[in-house]
């Protein structure tokens, strides 16, 4: 469900253009390569050089191939091909692999209490993207709630803390160590009682090698649905941009685990691999719902396909 409009989040396009920067330098420049000349067509080696550049961009194998594939069937007969022909083809494909993935579109949809999930391994900036997501939702004038449900690590349920009060949220906690789907309970309730609009719930981090974690999982989701009809609304699984092609194996285990809605990608500043984010949705079909492109509160931004698309290329 997007609840959110990217033009209203200030500086979007210089940020996703800063974000991108190192990605797009590296296949601007081998798109510009491949130029031929009224006299020269465009060679083999000019096309391998781009293949190379969009599979390290983490644009993912299969379709950096399937995009080469088009680019050779549509100059092997032209004696003169543009870059910005070979960009158009680029920014084509991708923006169909992008907006397939995005099945459910846009709504304005939005039950009370609102419910989400927040997903993934340990390191990938779960808390710090649910503190994020508290403030995005504040400014669009909803009451927050955090419900610390990661309670295996004490240190996350102080870190939630810290967030909540930034985000100008209501956290609900237990001690260290208290069954989550206890906690995620208490939280539900306290959002009923509160009237409130959102509770975005923490969860601990897990592999799906994690057995008893990922049933602690599904007896949360029992919960949720329980208590409220429709609930969780959003399961945001959260991928970490710099891990490439292992964040897709992740992504794959939690699909099937529990039923992922949307992606949030994180650390996509400073990595040449901002391609990630079409080889998840080509591969797996979930929509991306939020990019994170800095430590700040405000480097958070809704996800739109068509500005990603013509920033990158």
């Amino acid at each position: 469900m997007s609840i959110f409009n990217y033009r209203d989040q200030p500086g979007y396009f210089q940020r996703l253009k800063d974000a991108l920067r190192t990605t797009k330098e590296d296949l601007t420049f081998q798109i510009g390569k491949l130029t031929g000349t009224g006299e020269s067509p465009v060679t083999e080696e000019q096309i391998e050089d781009l293949e190379a550049a969009l599979i390290g961009a983490d644009i993912g194998v299969s379709t950096a191939l399937h995009i080469i594939d088009r680019i050779r069937a549509e100059t092997s007969s032209r004696r003169f091909v543009t870059s910005h022909q070979v960009a158009r083809m680029i920014r084509e494909e991708l923006l169909r692999i992008l907006k397939a993935a995005d099945r459910t579109g846009s709504t304005q949809a939005f039950p009370k209490p609102w419910v989400a999930f927040v997903v993934g391994v340990n390191g990938v900036g779960k808390t710090t993207t649910i503190g994020k997501l508290g403030r995005l939702h504040r400014q669009e004038g909803r009451s927050v709630l955090f419900s610390a449900s990661d309670t295996f690590r004490a240190a996350a349920i102080d870190q939630l803390a810290i967030w909540a009060d930034r985000a100008g949220a209501d956290l609900i906690r237990q001690a260290p160590g208290a069954d989550p789907a206890a906690v995620l309970f208490d939280a539900i309730a306290a959002c009923k009682a509160r009237s409130g609009d959102v509770l975005i719930v923490d969860t601990a981090g897990r592999v799906h090698t994690k057995s008893n974690l990922m049933r602690e999982l599904e007896k949360m989701t029992r919960v949720a649905s329980r208590e409220v009809p429709g609930a969780p609304h959003e399961v945001y699984l959260i991928l970490d941009a710099t891990t490439g092609q292992n964040g897709l194996a992740q992504a794959r285990e939690f699909l099937k685990a529990c039923g992922v809605t949307g992606l949030i990608v994180t650390k996509l500043d400073g990595t040449a691999k901002g391609g990630i984010l079409v080889a998840v949705a080509r591969e797996l079909e979930i929509p991306i719902r939020f990019i994170g492109v800095g430590e700040k509160p405000e480097d958070l931004l809704p996800f739109d396909a068509e500005t990603y698309v013509e920033t990158l290329i």
